[in-house]
């Protein structure tokens, strides 16, 4: 009886062991190539475990939330399936245990080959690895593809619809910064030496903050960041807002708040300044072609995550809105699916709903610029009047944007900028919605 040995995969290379969070079959199930297993969590990835045999379950090892090494055996596939004819087909027994042989010589040559998938920040099945080493797909290309698995995981099906719309170049993926010493080989990052005293509390960060650090560090070290500042009176749209505020929530059973206008507003500028809808790969820019705009939004547990308005320069505002609180009412309620907070091309990041002017964030990469809104307050301003200039109340914020000076010089983050200023200066307060 021929059987498979199920092992624990390693996710990233630091990952020495994972989580079981859920099994999606049992003993003695009949399992087919390709089929979700299980469900493992770490400290940087929850990933979804496809089976990379067919087969029956004959044993499992762990139960749900143990934890489990790297490479250890979490469970037994009988390659006949059980099945009692199965010696009355030798013809195709013996062509199947040839292929999940030949599969599985496939996958430790690419292993230990060409392509190093223990640098790949994702789990992928032998039959990904064996159709990718085939068609000559290297990792860098492989981790852009999008996957339709649970969390994003590549399936067999999605890499062969890639191949079949593949132009011949590589997707672009953020080049990978090292930081070398004088010998030219690769050293770790200097660590502050932490002092502690009596009375301090030791908190560990919980695995979204560890993604959020890893992310925030890695763009820093990529990205050289310019920030540019301006304030802008935006009393037109103050007031076209309290003018229209109740009618709207009363037919819509929706709150209009200002984050719908300034993702309207940063559209229109990603449609006249395109190198700012971009990406950077090594020396090439990539200029998106869909408008996909993240906007932040905190989490009750204090973390941070991005859902993504996808097309939103096609949207009305009443577009923009709806899917702004359904985005945020999914994120608060950890019900956002993959594909929410996937593809974003532009990031909107608000300091004024914490009562903070302005600020200056971090790229979310592979995007080259970010967007920080800042609180409205009553100001006395200069007005220039036909009859001269007087002094009035208005209402004034600050915009700041933060962007990647490898592809978007001054002149061109100044202008990006000075647009959604513009936009938001100029708002028609007879505007319906």
């Amino acid at each position: 009886m021929p059987t498979f040995e199920l092992k624990m995969p390693k996710l990233g290379e630091s990952v020495e062991e994972a989580t079981i969070t859920k099994w999606f079959i049992k003993e003695n199930d009949i399992i087919e190539d390709d089929q979700p297993l299980l469900e493992i969590a770490t400290d940087k990835v929850d990933s979804e475990i496809p089976s990379p045999v067919s087969g029956r379950v004959t044993k499992i090892f762990f139960k749900e939330n143990e934890k489990v090494l790297v490479g250890k055996v979490i469970a037994i596939i009988d390659l006949d399936g059980g099945s009692e004819g199965s010696n009355n087909d030798e013809v195709k027994e013996t062509s199947n245990k040839s292929e999940v042989k030949t599969e599985l010589a496939v996958t430790e040559k690419l292993i230990n080959g060409k392509v190093d998938f223990e640098k790949a920040s994702k789990f992928y099945s032998p039959l990904v690895k064996s159709i990718s080493q085939k068609e000559k797909i290297g990792l860098p290309e492989l981790e852009q593809i999008e996957g339709s698995g649970k969390n994003g995981r590549v399936k067999k099906e999605d890499v062969l619809k890639y191949l079949e719309n593949r132009t011949g170049a590589a997707p672009a993926k953020v080049s990978q910064v090292t930081i070398e010493n004088a010998s030219g080989k690769p050293k770790e990052m200097a660590k502050p030496s932490i002092a502690f005293t009596a009375g301090d509390e030791i908190v560990e960060m919980d695995r979204m903050r560890k993604l959020i650090a890893d992310h925030m560090v890695m763009s820093k070290q990529v990205s050289p960041h310019v920030t540019n500042v301006v304030e802008i009176d935006v009393t037109p749209l103050v007031l076209w807002r309290e003018k229209n505020k109740d009618s709207f929530e009363k037919r819509e059973k929706l709150k209009l708040t200002y984050m719908p206008v300034f993702t309207e507003a940063v559209a229109k500028a990603l449609k006249a300044y395109p190198y700012v809808n971009a990406s950077v790969d090594g020396t090439k820019m990539i200029l998106r072609k869909a408008v996909n705009i993240g906007i932040a939004v905190a989490l009750p547990s204090g973390n941070l995550i991005v859902p993504v308005i996808k097309n939103a320069d096609q949207l009305s505002l009443l577009g923009i809105s709806s899917e702004l609180n359904r985005l945020a009412e999914n994120a608060r309620s950890n019900k956002l699916g993959p594909d929410d907070i996937a593809g974003g091309t532009f990031t909107i990041t608000n300091f004024g709903s914490f009562k903070n002017d302005f600020g200056s964030p971090i790229i979310n990469q592979p995007q080259v610029a970010i967007l920080a809104t800042g609180m409205i307050h009553k100001k006395p301003a200069v007005i220039e009047t036909p009859t001269g200039d007087v002094i009035a109340i208005r209402h004034k914020m600050y915009l700041s944007l933060t962007y990647d000076h490898r592809i978007v010089d001054g002149a061109l983050g100044g202008a990006f900028l000075r647009k959604i200023a513009d936009i938001l200066e100029q708002w028609d307060m007879n505007r319906s919605i």
